[in-house]
């Protein structure tokens, strides 16, 4: 016997495990982790074996295969007139969320401040107290899930080093407009401050609005991470691919970290990425896809006790359960789960005292069945 104490005490399983574990064992329709229930195009699907079968199976640069940074360079540009090098300031990574602990690994110290948002994607925290820096968090404010600015900068310190931001966010479904970018500008003007810009959903923005990127406002980019993921676009979750953008000063650290993470990501999976980008009208109308998703999933609950709140981006929605039950969104996930088969995530997990505003998540990135027959067994509720 040895002791070993955790580097992550109060860390445990992941709520989408232990929800979708549940799902699984119940027979429940999971809604819960955030995932498609379809299949990848089959286009992009026949270019990962064709790339295999050319012999592309071996390590790709540390950076990432030159022809994708190249795409990625260009569709910045395209969509929101920023300039990458694609050679210093564009880096493939196995998934967002080794783009997210690299970025965070490169930059905190020990000591060093950060500031999330809450409820935050539980990635965040546990990469930053590995790292040695303090979490500091302040809540989006229920029920649109909007940032208090003045709040923002009451948290910030003489020893915050970052903000880790996330928009379109998970899981609340809201987005920063324009005048959350000032406001976020004004208050780490003339600091040393860094942030990191959670951008997965990217593609996924509703009712008309603009993804309001932080390569659109170069103030904010010349100090930003800003990460994005394949998985979300182009239904391929499992392929753990996605990048990080960053000024070649940041990109060298970042890189450093990511060298000795996963050193390089899967090559016949970046080249058929690589080919794939060339078809625009893939992510163009990711959107209008998912709003489809989104209003055909509230069409269906539309008599059901459940109670939308507002969605403007990702595949998630949530709903409040205030109507039905007094529990608390834990038990009462676990509840709908097994008794009355669909499965969601109760966001009090990504709040660091548990806040509890008797609302769910629910993935919509499924197909019409499965929707319709989850809205059944909702609606009967």
């Amino acid at each position: 016997m040895f002791s070993l104490p955790s580097k992550l005490p109060y860390v445990g399983v992941t709520i989408f495990t232990v929800m979708s574990k549940l799902a699984n064992d119940t027979g429940a329709i999971n809604l819960s982790q955030g995932f498609p229930d379809f299949d990848v195009d089959p286009e992009l699907r026949d270019l990962v074996l064709k790339y295999m079968a050319l012999g592309h199976n071996q390590y790709a640069p540390m950076q990432g295969v030159p022809a994708l940074r190249q795409h990625i360079s260009e569709k910045t540009k395209e969509m929101y007139g920023a300039s990458y090098d694609p050679d210093t300031e564009i880096t493939v990574t196995s998934g967002a969320t080794e783009a997210i602990f690299s970025a965070i690994t490169s930059v905190v110290n020990r000591g060093d401040e950060v500031v999330l948002f809450e409820p935050a994607y539980d990635a965040y925290a546990p990469a930053v107290l590995l790292a040695g820096g303090i979490p500091l968090y302040v809540a989006l404010k229920y029920p649109d899930y909007h940032v208090d600015w003045n709040e923002v900068k009451d948290a910030i310190t003489k020893k915050t080093r970052l903000l880790i931001v996330n928009s379109p966010h998970n899981p609340t479904g809201t987005i920063l407009g324009p005048q959350d970018m000032t406001a976020l500008t004004d208050i780490i003007a003339d600091s040393d401050i860094l942030i990191i810009s959670d951008e997965v959903y990217e593609h996924i923005v509703f009712d008309g609005n603009r993804h309001e990127s932080m390569t659109r406002y170069p103030e904010l980019a010349q100090r930003s991470f800003v990460i994005s993921s394949f998985g979300k676009t182009y239904h391929a979750t499992g392929w753990k691919l996605g990048y990080c953008l960053a000024p070649k000063q940041l990109s060298v650290e970042f890189q450093k970290i990511h060298q000795f993470v996963t050193f390089a990501s899967n090559t016949p999976m970046q080249l058929a990425y690589a080919e794939f980008m060339e078809k625009k009208e893939k992510y163009l109308t990711l959107s209008c896809f998912y709003q489809e998703r989104r209003d055909l999933f509230l069409s269906l609950i539309k008599e059901s006790r459940f109670r939308p709140l507002p969605c403007r981006g990702t595949y998630f929605q949530m709903l409040s359960y205030e109507a039905i039950s007094d529990e608390g969104d834990i038990d009462f996930a676990k509840r709908l789960t097994t008794e009355h088969g669909v499965a969601a995530i109760p966001p009090s997990v990504f709040y660091v005292r548990g806040d509890d505003h008797k609302a769910l998540r629910f993935c919509f990135a499924k197909k019409d069945e499965t929707l319709i027959e989850a809205a059944e067994k909702l609606c009967k509720i």
